[in-house]
């Protein structure tokens, strides 16, 4: 089990072509959630789920972190030099004891009269990180043509 380095989830790329995501109005809603080491994670996830690749829960657990993650705050998208971009706000859990080794981004818009759990991306914080009775917090990279979380050239 592992979570591979950061992916576009494949389901994530048949979807927006089948016009199934929206990243500029407000009716879409996208979380983040976040897993342990033991988590299978990478481009062929399509789906979130407390329990990726089986075995025990590998979502992680905490007081102050509920399963499915937080509600991400979308800034938009916008073209700038032929690339489109989206992005999200930082993210914050507060008042944690936890380790992740990595996070799903996922949709979770009502879809067909039942909600969603679309993968979108899966991101690999490169090693196990902590946060002991702590915040824990996500930082997205700049909304930029050259480094936001989602691009299109």
């Amino acid at each position: 089990m592992a979570i591979t380095t950061n992916a576009i989830c494949n389901t994530f790329k048949k979807e927006l072509l089948q016009g199934s995501h929206d990243f500029d109005a407000s009716t879409d809603t996208y979380k983040l959630a976040m897993y342990t080491s033991a988590a299978t994670l990478g481009k062929s996830t399509a789906n979130y789920s407390t329990n990726p690749g089986g075995g025990s829960n590998t979502e992680v657990t905490s007081s102050g972190y509920t399963a499915g993650g937080g509600a991400l705050v979308n800034q938009g998208v916008k073209v700038s030099s032929s690339i489109a971009i989206t992005s999200f706000a930082n993210l914050s859990f507060v008042g944690v004891t936890l380790t992740a080794r990595g996070a799903l981004i996922y949709n979770t818009t009502t879809n067909g009269g039942s909600n969603t759990t679309d993968a979108v991306a899966v991101l690999d914080f490169g090693s196990d990180k902590t946060a002991t009775s702590g915040t824990f917090t996500i930082q997205f990279p700049a909304f930029t043509t050259s480094a936001a979380i989602l691009r299109l050239a």
